[in-house]
C-alpha cells in the first residue's frame, strides 16, 4: 500500500490557501485596526480573537454538516468551493475599506470573511482522511502540513516585498496576492481531485476495519487523569504565550523597533522556516530522549528567546537568531504535544481527546489577544515579551508534572513522517 503523493498534494491545496490567509490576517488586520481606525489595544485584541470564538462554534458544526451532505461534487467540495469564493470576494473589500477609512464597510467585510473561512476549514481538513486509507494518513498529513507552512511563507514573502513604508501603506497588493492563491488553489483542487469518485474507489479497495479498541465507557485512572489535566493546562499556557507574540508582533515591531512597511515579516518568516527545517531532527531526537523532555527543551528555548527579545530597544539582525530558535522550540512542542494527549486514551477515543487538545489551544487563542492587548494599551508595548516569558515559565512547571503519555515514539519509516504535526 503506497500513498498517492500527487493526489495528496492536490488535496493539500485547500489547507495551503487557509494557512496563507491566516498568516496575512494575523499580520495585517491589527495594523489596519490601529493605524487606520485608531482602535485601542484591548479592542484590537478583542477583534483579533473573534475568529477563534467563531471557530469554537462553527468548526464542529460545519464539519458535522459536511459529513451528512451528499452532492454530485462530493461531501466536502461544495463547502470548499463556496467558502473560498465568498472569502475571496469579501476579503478584497478590506483594503478598500482601509483606503476609504470606512469602518462600517471594514466591519461587514471582516465578518463575512471570517464566516466564509469558517465555512470550509473543517471540510478542507476532513477531505484528506476521506480520500486516504487509514494506514497512510500519517504520511498524507505530513504533506498537508508542509503545504500549510508553504502557504504561510507565501504570505510573509508578499508582506515583506509588497507593503510600502509609512504609517498607512496600501495593503491591496498583499490581499490580491493571497486572494489569487486561494482562487487558483481551489480551481486546481476541483479539476484534479474528483472527491466522489476517489472516495468510492478508496471505500472499495480499502474497506474500513473495526476499531482496535472497543469503547469501554470507563474513566481514566486517577494518575493518568492528573497528567492529562497538567498537559492540557500546559497546552493552554504555551499557546497563550506564543499566540500573544504572533498576534501583536507586527504592532510591536513598528512601535518599539521602528520597523517600517513589511519588515516585521522577516522575523516571522525566519521562525517559520526554522520550524520546518527542524521537524525531522526533532523527530529523531524525540525518539531517543522522549516527548516530555523534548517539549521541556522547546519551552526553555522559547522562554530564553522571549526574555532576550525584551532587552532589545531597536531592531538588530541578531534578533533573527532568536526567532529561529523560537521556531525550533515551537516545532519541538508541536511535534510531541498532541501525541502525548492521545497516548493517554484508547484508540476509540482519539477523536474525543484530539477535541480536548483543540479546545484548550483555541481557548488560549481567544483569551491571550485580549489579555495581552490590555497590557500593551495600559502599560507599555514593552510588556509583550515579558508576558510571553511568564506564561512559558508556567507551562514549564505544569509540563514537569506530567507523568504519562511519554512513551518514546518509534523512529519514522520515512523522513517525511516527522512532519506529521498539527498547529
Amino acid at each position: 500500500m503506497k500513498l498517492d503523493y500527487k493526489r495528496t498534494f492536490f488535496i493539500g491545496l485547500a489547507f495551503m490557501s487557509i494557512s496563507a490567509f491566516w498568516q496575512m490576517y494575523d499580520s495585517i488586520i491589527p495594523l489596519i485596526l490601529q493605524n487606520t481606525f485608531h482602535l485601542k489595544e484591548t479592542l484590537t485584541g478583542t477583534i483579533m480573537a473573534a475568529d477563534n470564538v467563531l471557530a469554537v462554534f462553527l468548526l464542529p458544526l460545519l464539519g458535522t454538516l459536511s459529513d451528512k451532505v451528499d452532492t454530485r461534487l462530493g461531501k466536502r467540495m461544495p463547502f470548499i468551493i463556496g467558502g473560498t469564493a465568498a472569502a475571496v470576494c469579501s476579503m478584497l473589500l478590506l483594503p478598500l475599506a482601509d483606503y476609504k477609512v470606512s469602518f462600517g464597510l471594514f466591519a461587514v467585510a471582516l465578518g463575512v470573511t471570517l464566516l466564509s473561512m469558517g465555512l470550509y476549514r473543517s471540510p478542507s481538513v476532513a477531505l484528506m482522511p476521506d480520500l486516504t486509507p487509514k494506514p497512510l494518513r500519517s504520511k498524507a498529513n505530513a504533506v498537508i502540513n508542509l503545504m500549510g507552512a508553504v502557504g504561510g511563507i507565501y504570505s510573509l514573502i508578499l508582506i515583506s516585498t509588497l507593503v510600502g513604508k509609512g504609517e498607512r501603506p496600501s495593503y491591496l497588493p498583499v490581499f490580491a496576492g493571497v486572494a489569487f492563491l486561494m482562487a487558483a488553489a481551489v480551481v486546481l483542487l476541483v479539476i484534479t481531485v474528483k472527491e466522489k469518485k476517489v472516495a468510492a474507489e478508496i471505500a472499495e479497495k480499502y474497506p474500513q476495519e473495526d476499531e482496535e479498541y472497543e469503547a469501554t465507557g470507563g474513566k481514566l485512572p486517577s494518575d493518568v487523569k492528573k497528567s492529562l489535566i497538567f498537559l492540557l493546562a500546559s497546552i493552554f499556557l504555551w499557546f497563550t504565550a506564543y499566540n500573544a507574540v504572533t498576534t501583536a508582533f507586527s504592532r510591536y515591531a513598528t512601535t518599539v523597533w521602528k520597523l517600517e512597511g513589511g519588515g516585521f515579516a522577516n522575523c516571522l518568516m525566519v521562525a517559520t522556516v526554522a520550524a520546518i527545517l527542524s521537524y525531522i531532527p526533532i523527530g529523531i531526537v524525540s525518539s531517543h530522549i522522549g516527548r516530555k523532555k523534548s517539549i521541556l527543551i522547546g519551552i526553555v528555548m522559547m522562554t530564553a528567546c522571549y526574555l532576550g527579545a525584551a532587552f532589545f530597544t531597536v531592531y538588530h539582525p541578531v534578533i533573527n537568531i532568536g526567532f529561529a530558535l523560537i521556531g525550533v522550540g515551537w516545532a519541538a512542542i508541536s511535534v510531541n504535544s498532541l501525541p502525548m494527549v492521545v497516548e493517554m486514551c484508547k484508540g476509540s477515543d482519539i477523536g474525543k481527546y484530539t477535541g480536548l487538545y483543540y479546545t484548550f489551544s483555541m481557548a488560549a487563542q481567544i483569551v491571550t489577544p485580549v489579555l495581552s492587548g490590555f497590557f500593551l494599551q495600559h502599560i507599555s508595548y514593552r510588556t509583550l515579551f515579558p508576558y510571553a516569558c511568564i506564561f512559558s515559565v508556567l507551562a514549564f512547571f505544569t509540563m514537569s508534572m506530567v507523568k504519562h503519555g511519554d512513551s518514546k515514539p518509534e523512529k519514522k519509516a520515512s523522513a517525511l513522517e516527522n512532519f506529521d504535526v498539527d498547529d
